[in-house]
């Protein structure tokens, strides 16, 4: 306990310098655009940011003579000093000091009936409930830096005015702000934006849309080969595979409810001879018919129907980036209807399956949400009944297959909690990679049924499940986890083959035709560049083996086996070589990972 309480009181004192140093750079910022409006300024994950409106506007060169500014403030021993006012006091003080922007927040307190805080430091005051520093020597000067300047709009609203974005980095030291800065020039090297177009997975057009990516042949690689993948795995836990349209009549989404609750993130409507069809943005409904499609008897349950379907979500060009949020999307999706007594042996197979997969894949980032509902009528269903036997089911499957997680209430869907595996991308972004639902309330919807044992008709309880979430999301987190290096089951080329000179070209085109023969996805260099740019080209490309061919390996039928990013080559006859690629490609080895252990092979 008493390190926890450690933890926590360290967390605190760095909040509240992260927090003074937003009042800081405001203060600095006043010094040189006196006129700017202050918008919000709170401490963030790296540090804080500050929103203003500026009628000069403020660049990349100005924030080192801001940070210069900043580092004189903490050095002059400002006090933080809190008092509080009425509401009308509040008002007529920011007016008179010219900020209309907090002036109109104070306005919106004001309903409220609160006496409002406000935090001074030198000559600067600021509308703000704390915490801060008790006094700025409390802050090391070289613990922080000004990072980069952004776009934003006032209270987040498109429609409002649009503000200048300063963001700072800073932590408890200077060590750990170096160690920060060094580990996110690494993440940057892996975004899987930049190598998404180095790699040639995937590209965004213009012409087509934004948040449309076109998959590109090596990308279209990784995609079937994590769906073949998940069918395998699906089939041995008994899901069956359907397939269901990309458009619908609109009736559909009012019977499950989508339009009304997500109407905003679903494309307009197309009229088609006098009616409305709307690109589908979820699979759910059409699995929903395709159980309702007969009658069902309680021996055909847990009835588990799976696809890979694709659907369309119109997200704000705002919220769009690369392709962890996108507006096609290939959805790892099974719906399980089952009996009340099979909910949670079926629940907790899910959540095993989800663990698997991120064991598989070496994904240990990531922590798991339990996302509950609120009291709120017009976003989940009026059943209170329900939804407290649906979370506490949840609840325990949880924790019986032994996931920790952390409750947040008014984020389930709104016919069910669910599960949420959230991972942070290597910028810093935050996605939910993949979800598990417990859905209490749409066969009602749908009028679906089943016959039970005792010949009355019962409603099936539905679970959602997406363990990979979508083809473009979990693809961008694994392309950053992986640096774009694939395992020789995924990599768009298995086996990139590479001739010390044009001597060795016939032996190395044999070996291409039996790899090629065999179902390996194989290239040969025959190009006229020099043996070294060759090996430069290969290794770039991040391809898992390179098969080096010279006069040795002509003679004894042999290749020369270089793994990426691995020092040592082996030298071993072909047709070993062909063995350990065939059970590297059957077992779907990590052999991306140096200590991933390859298999004992006979030649």
């Amino acid at each position: 306990m008493h390190n926890c309480e450690s933890h926590d009181h360290a967390e605190l004192e760095l909040h509240k310098i992260r927090h003074s140093l937003a009042h800081i750079l405001a203060q600095a910022v006043l010094e040189v655009r006196p006129k700017a409006e202050l918008g919000f300024g709170p401490a963030i994950d790296t540090g804080f940011f500050y929103d203003f409106l500026l009628e000069e506007p403020l660049t990349q060169e100005d924030l080192k003579d801001l940070e210069k500014r900043m580092k004189k403030i903490i050095r002059s021993n400002q006090k933080f000093e809190c008092t509080t006012k009425s509401t009308a006091d509040a008002q007529t003080m920011l007016l008179q000091m010219g900020q209309k922007l907090k002036a109109e927040y104070a306005d919106e307190l004001a309903s409220k009936g609160l006496e409002l805080s406000f935090y001074q430091n030198g000559n600067f005051i600021d509308l703000c409930e704390g915490p801060h520093v008790a006094q700025s020597s409390q802050i090391k000067d070289n613990c922080f830096v000004l990072d980069s300047i952004a776009g934003s709009y006032w209270r987040g609203d498109s429609s409002k005015q649009v503000l200048t974005r300063i963001y700072g980095l800073a932590f408890a030291n200077r060590e750990q702000l170096d160690q920060f800065l060094t580990e996110r020039k690494l993440a940057q090297e892996r975004d899987h934006r930049k190598l998404g177009k180095e790699l040639e997975i995937f590209h965004m057009d213009d012409e087509i849309g934004q948040g449309l990516p076109l998959w590109l042949p090596n990308g279209t690689v990784l995609r079937e080969e994590l769906e073949t993948y998940a069918k395998e795995i699906e089939f041995q836990a008994g899901y069956v595979r359907v397939a269901t349209p990309h458009i619908t009549k609109e009736n559909l989404y009012y019977t499950s409810g989508h339009l009304p609750y997500y109407k905003e993130t679903m494309y307009s409507p197309i009229e088609i001879d006098g009616e409305n069809y709307y690109l589908k943005p979820m699979n759910c409904p059409h699995h929903h018919k395709i159980y309702g499609s007969r009658p069902r008897s309680y021996r055909e349950l847990p009835l588990r129907l799976a696809e890979y379907g694709t659907c369309y979500r119109y997200e704000h060009s705002g919220a769009l980036s690369g392709l962890l949020r996108v507006r096609a999307l290939s959805m790892n999706d099974a719906h399980i209807y089952c009996r009340e007594d099979q909910v949670k042996d079926e629940f907790k197979a899910v959540l095993q399956m989800h663990k698997d997969y991120y064991e598989k894949f070496r994904i240990a980032r990531y922590w798991v949400r339990l996302s509950l509902h609120a009291s709120d009528k017009n976003k989940f269903i009026d059943n209170e009944d329900r939804w407290q036997f649906a979370e506490q089911m949840v609840r325990s499957c949880l924790d019986e297959v032994g996931i920790e997680y952390k409750a947040e209430a008014g984020e389930a869907a709104f016919y069910g909690p669910k599960v949420d595996f959230q991972i942070r991308n290597v910028i810093g972004r935050e996605e939910t990679a993949s979800t598990n639902q417990l859905d209490f309330a749409i066969a009602n919807r749908f009028g679906l049924k089943y016959t039970a044992e005792d010949g009355k008709e019962h409603e099936p309880y539905i679970i959602h499940r997406a363990p990979l979430g979508t083809h473009e999301r979990f693809l961008a987190f694994l392309i950053e986890h992986f640096g774009g290096a694939f395992p020789t089951w995924m990599a768009p080329v298995q086996v990139r083959i590479v001739p010390v000179s044009e001597a060795f070209l016939d032996y190395a085109k044999e070996l291409s035709l039996v790899l090629h023969k065999e179902g390996f996805r194989v290239v040969l260099d025959d190009s006229n560049d020099s043996f070294s740019k060759k090996i430069r080209n290969a290794v770039t490309k991040k391809g898992p083996n390179i098969f080096v061919i010279g006069d040795n390996e002509v003679q004894n039928r042999t290749v020369t086996w270089r793994r990426y990013c691995v020092k040592d080559q082996v030298t071993m006859p072909f047709a070993k070589m062909m063995n350990l690629l065939k059970q590297l490609r059957q077992l779907r080895t990590m052999d991306n990972f140096a200590d991933e252990a390859l298999p004992e092979v006979q030649e």
